[in-house]
């Protein structure tokens, strides 16, 4: 009879937790990054769990959800706009000139550790011809973006593949925007590009990269999609003599205005 009540006690403890419910991921809300840097922010992204990642243009920096710093190491100028992939982090960086009309850039793609933000490699990207400022992955491949001349009228994104193999070219047809695309991620089905610009310029373009809309909305400094609609989107200010700040705050998708800020960062 023992023997039975023991195996009863376990079938019964096996069969609740195979009804219970899934934990819930930990949720990402507005905060401060710790921490005042030379150079003013260029991009976010998460690993989706506990770390934020944080590119202060000379200075890459990880924190908790929180904001609070865990690690920071000096990079070369220009790291620009940042993603995370499989447990590490890539960087858009340019080394030479951004925006100039003959191509006078020097592209890159910079990997790191997502641990502890140890150089693990890079790779060229000489077709962002203008300058590589953003990266983003979805679906097999990495979306590189950039900078753009005065006078040209439409944005240009630069398809790879996981090893870094160039794909494709697409064109926006997006209409001028300042120095051209400093940030992107995918959601929705959309991707979400920021820029410059006065007022700043929110792209937003289906898959096949056919439809294009634009947007009066601030991402210019960040954007992470969180997924079910979410998103972070990072805002900074710089005092001479001093040094740069950065931030995010929580944002959602708006039918008429592409994104707006959330009042109530704790329902992230």
């Amino acid at each position: 009879m023992a023997k039975l009540q023991i195996v009863l006690a376990v079938f019964i403890a096996l069969a609740v937790s195979s009804f219970a419910p899934a934990e819930t991921p930990p949720s990402f809300h507005g905060v401060k990054c710790e921490g005042v840097y030379p150079h003013h922010l260029q991009g976010i992204c998460t690993n989706k769990s506990d770390a934020i990642y944080w590119s202060f243009t000379t200075v890459l920096v990880k924190t908790d959800r929180n904001g609070k710093l865990l690690k920071k190491v000096p990079v070369a100028y220009h790291h620009g706009d940042l993603c995370h992939h499989r447990g590490k982090v890539y960087v858009a960086v340019n080394l030479g000139r951004f925006n100039d009309p003959a191509g006078k850039s020097d592209s890159w793609v910079y990997v790191y550790d997502a641990n502890d933000l140890s150089e693990l490699g890079r790779h060229k990207v000489p077709q962002v011809f203008h300058g590589a400022g953003g990266i983003a992955w979805h679906d097999g491949r990495f979306l590189v973006v950039g900078g753009l001349p005065e006078g040209v009228e439409e944005n240009y994104v630069y398809e790879y593949d996981e090893e870094f193999r160039f794909v494709k070219r697409h064109v926006l047809v997006s209409g001028h925007t300042s120095v051209g695309i400093q940030t992107v991620t995918f959601s929705n089905g959309y991707w979400w590009f920021g820029c410059y610009g006065n007022p700043p310029v929110l792209l937003k373009t289906d898959e096949s990269f056919k439809t294009t809309r634009r947007y009066k909305f601030n991402c210019s400094l960040g954007i992470e999609d969180l997924g079910g609609k979410r998103f972070l989107v990072a805002k900074g200010t710089c005092r001479k003599g001093i040094g740069c700040v950065g931030e995010i705050e929580p944002a959602g998708i708006d039918p008429n205005k592409g994104l707006v800020l959330l009042k109530s960062p704790a329902s992230m």
